[in-house]
Formats: structure tokens, C-alpha cells, sequence
């Protein structure tokens, strides 16, 4: 399955603070009809994921009856990527 959209990247201030973009709900609805057969736990589902020309594995998590992409320190400077900034996310589950 090959999911693409464009969403703002949000900021979770937590025990440990992260960035990440939420996929949008049609597309989470078409996640979870599938989460059975490719999620490896906690509703965890393990994709392939790029955005601009930084492509890298990480999974999902379950969010607010959504799914949400981390984003690693790594690709927000590859990136030049901030909170708020709308990217373009491509997954590859």
C-alpha cells in the first residue's frame, strides 16, 4: 500500500518531545482496515517513509483514531523542516 498527502508538521511536548504529522482520516480509515495484517504490536505499523529526498523506515502510531509519522531529528535538518511547515509525506507499507 502507497499513501500520499500533505499535512503540517505538530510538536508533542512529552517526557520526550518529538515532531510528527498526523495522516489524514480517510487515509488512517484505509490504515486500519489493513493494521491486522502488518502491524507488529501497540498498533504500531512499520512503513517506508520520505519526504523532499530523505527516505527512512519508522512506524506509525495510533493517535486520536488517526496515525501519526515521527519525525527524526535527522530529516527535519536534512529538510530544512519546521512546526508548522505543510509537507508533502510519502508512505510505503
Amino acid at each position: 500500500m502507497n499513501i500520499e498527502f500533505d499535512a503540517p508538521i505538530w510538536y508533542w511536548r512529552g517526557p520526550a518531545p518529538f515532531y510528527f504529522v498526523t495522516v489524514p482520516d480517510d487515509l488512517s480509515d484505509a490504515l486500519k482496515a489493513i493494521s491486522g495484517s502488518v502491524t507488529y504490536g501497540w498498533g504500531m505499523i512499520p512503513v517506508r517513509a520520505q519526504i523532499g529526498a530523505s527516505r527512512w523506515a519508522t512506524a506509525l502510531f495510533p493517535k486520536d483514531g488517526a496515525y501519526i509519522v515521527p519525525l527524526k531529528v535527522a530529516i527535519r535538518r536534512a529538510e530544512h523542516l519546521n512546526e508548522g511547515d505543510v509537507v508533502t509525506v510519502r508512505l510505503d507499507v
